[in-house]
């Protein structure tokens, strides 16, 4: 009898959130791949959720591209061969340049590419095409958490601990986020934190599953997450709660920011939160107890038009009572993306150049310029933030290379956003499937997806990540690296582009050698071998660096060593309810789809689970509406009108309501939502907006 090898299975990571949880992918002999429990990896230790699970189906060829597509003379996309494609791009994309300059070039990356593919993208836009027109989608991820901590730490690191420090800690306050549906896994260490007797208190206006989860939860009214900060913090300088001798040890900047927490009384917080002034006394009461206590947050209070100040008020609460650079406390970000935490690290936004350094750095712009091989004075200076790019498409940006986003569906103001889209001169997107962003495009290449390909990405615990190549990708798709060195290579640029991952690695640790987020002591072989290494991680002359899972427990990453407490206030959302637009709208996710869906969408299971958006709405905003469970019903904000059934619960404020945002169609949340942006993150307000609510008969 003949003996038929069984396969190895590849261990790598899932494609989805910045959990990055460890997963097995094996090849079956049907042609499909099959995944299964990677209990070695701390973040999950098996455990994976329903997106995770279902991964492999978007590697079918049933859903996703697999030749790439060009705009026939009748507006329709026809298959076309890769260099008739690639020719198309290059060739508008130079006359374009050369009638309207570099700058109608843009560029949009996204928070799901791999550091290596950020990189790439980065060099590209500033090198080939000589623009300053790149930002990628992350910016709407966790921009405000990122301009607040490095305002206050001097470094921008998502977790500055990892997550199997929270069950370690006392007291855990999470704003603005629903763990228990954006990332399911992660939920655990919460419930572990619980078992070893801490608390859990959860900020949101509605009552998830998350919040289910906790010993209080405190439900403010959508945009007022920054006068509770100020609240508390108020709170704890009147009840003698400040760690006196941290702040004066290992903080500047106190008196200003108590002098504007004092002027937020409790009672004139609990008017603008309707949150009750005993449950604020109790959130300081719980949350100053234990020796060591936690704030971290996520999209709600950091989807804001003051969402920078937000986080930051938070922050000076970790701050004031002595809950930061000290062993199981601390404040972190929950990032959203895949890569929104290395995405972003190594050049594809706006304002930054590989290893975290400002673009506006002499001294940056010289280290990386000799790693490239260019005149630091050809290098472009920063460009427009993501929202402000999209919106300036078919003005002063006339084309627009993007790759790994679908703005279509998740960009605010959605309906403008796609107008501005409609109206480019050209239009190239790279992707795995055909997207409602794709759909507009001149050219659409099909390109290779995580388990097709090997690079790396980066958790939100700054743990970066080696995933790995599992199966051969279809006939007809290659890589976004391949993408790019063929694109430099007709566009004039003969070197610097290679497309292989590891070699892109090389450049990328040596261009963030120094930098914020150096990465120069991690390379491929240590990540295989140790399963991941945090950052930063300095190449050291004699002994290997062990990375560094745990920031600010010596000093900040400040001149001086100190954190910086920030004075902030209360102020409005950029758009309150009137008598037109009586409610409030916020948005989010569910926990079997996925950002825009582009992907999760074509997924059965995942369909079955979560088939289409919905209104969800409080009981007395239904019974004033005349609306049943199931009914349509539509909101209308000064932006456009989507329509969904509703869902009726309790376990919302009466004056809010709540959309997923997964979906196209008219349903489509985004449509709604407003792009008043925050003037430090240029982060958009997708948290909150006044709309009305009607009935559709």
């Amino acid at each position: 009898m003949q003996n038929i090898a069984t396969p190895t299975p590849t261990p790598t990571h899932c494609p989805y959130c910045a959990l990055q949880c460890g997963m097995n992918l094996t090849p079956a002999a049907d042609g499909t791949v099959e995944v299964s429990e990677r209990v070695d990896f701390p973040v999950n230790r098996g455990a994976l959720c329903g997106k995770g699970r279902t991964a492999p189906a978007v590697l079918s060829s049933r859903v996703r591209l697999t030749s790439p597509l060009v705009r026939a003379a009748d507006g329709t996309l026809v298959e076309a061969g890769w260099d008739e494609a690639l020719d198309r791009i290059a060739g508008a994309l130079g006359s374009i340049r050369a009638e309207h300059g570099a700058d109608a070039l843009g560029v949009l990356g996204g928070g799901g590419l791999t550091n290596e593919k950020a990189y790439a993208l980065g060099k590209f836009a500033r090198v080939v095409l000589g623009t300053s027109q790149i930002d990628y989608n992350g910016r709407f991820c966790m921009s405000s958490a990122a301009a607040a901590g490095t305002k206050a730490f001097g470094l921008d690191r998502g977790l500055p601990f990892p997550l199997e420090d929270i069950p370690r800690t006392g007291c855990v306050i999470l704003v603005g986020s629903n763990p228990a549906e954006t990332m399911p896994p992660s939920l655990r260490f919460f419930r572990e934190l619980k078992e070893n007797g801490g608390t859990l208190i959860v900020v949101d206006p509605r009552r998830t599953k998350t919040a289910e989860q906790a010993d209080l939860h405190l439900a403010p009214r959508p945009g007022t997450d920054l006068a509770l900060a100020l609240g508390l913090l108020h709170l704890v300088v009147a009840e003698g709660r400040v760690d006196e001798a941290y702040v004066a040890e290992r903080t500047s900047g106190w008196e200003e920011a108590r002098a504007a927490a004092m002027a937020h009384w409790p009672e004139y917080v609990e008017r603008i939160t309707g949150v009750p002034v005993p449950e604020l006394r109790e959130a300081v009461r719980m949350f100053c107890a234990p020796q060591a206590a936690m704030v971290l947050t996520a999209r709600g209070p950091e989807q804001q038009s003051k969402g920078t100040d937000t986080v930051g008020a938070w922050i000076n609460l970790c701050l004031a009572t002595g809950r930061a650079g000290r062993p199981y406390s601390g404040y972190g970000c929950l990032t959203g993306q895949g890569n929104g935490q290395g995405g972003r690290e190594h050049g594809q936004k706006a304002d930054q150049l590989p290893g975290y350094r400002k673009l506006t750095d002499p001294a940056a712009r010289r280290h990386v310029a000799e790693v490239w091989g260019v005149d630091p004075e050809s290098l472009p200076g920063p460009g427009r933030s993501a929202y402000e790019l999209l919106d300036a498409l078919g003005r002063d940006v006339r084309s627009l290379l993007l790759m790994g986003s679908n703005p279509v569906v998740s960009a605010p103001r959605a309906a403008h956003v796609e107008s501005r889209l409609r109206s480019l001169d050209f239009l190239a997107v790279c992707d795995v499937v055909l997207s409602e962003t794709a759909e507009l495009a001149d050219v659409v290449l099909p390109v290779t997806q995580w388990a097709e390909e090997t690079g790396t990405t980066t958790s939100l615990e700054g743990r970066v990540l080696l995933r790995r190549r599992a199966i051969t990708p279809p006939d007809g798709v290659r890589s976004d690296l391949e993408v790019l060195h063929e694109l430099a290579d007709r566009l004039g640029v003969e070197k610097g582009f290679p497309a292989d991952p590891q070699e892109v690695f090389e450049e990328l640790r040596r261009a963030s050698a120094g930098g914020v987020a150096d990465y120069s002591g991690i390379s491929y072989g240590r990540l295989a071998e140790e399963g991941g290494v945090f950052w930063p991680c300095p190449a050291g002359d004699a002994e290997v660096h062990p990375g560094t899972p745990r920031l600010f427990l010596d000093r900040f990453a400040t001149e001086d060593g100190r954190a910086r407490f920030v004075p902030v206030a209360h102020r409005p959302a950029a758009e309150e309810t009137d008598e037109e637009y009586p409610v409030l709208l916020t948005t989010g996710r569910v926990v079997a789809q996925y950002q825009s869906g582009a992907q999760t969408r074509r997924v059965d299971e995942l369909n079955a689970a979560a088939p289409g958006p919905f209104v969800e709405l409080h009981p007395r905003l239904a019974a004033r509406l005349g609306a049943a469970e199931g009914d349509p019903v539509a909101v209308v904000s000064r932006r456009g009108r989507a329509v969904a059934p509703a869902r009726i619960t309790t376990g919302i404020r009466p004056d809010t309501v709540f959309m997923p945002f997964h979906w196209p169609g008219e349903g489509r949340a985004n449509v709604l939502t407003n792009p008043a942006m925050d003037p430090t993150s240029r982060m958009p307000e997708f948290k909150v907006c006044a709309v009305r609510v009607e009935a559709v008969r």
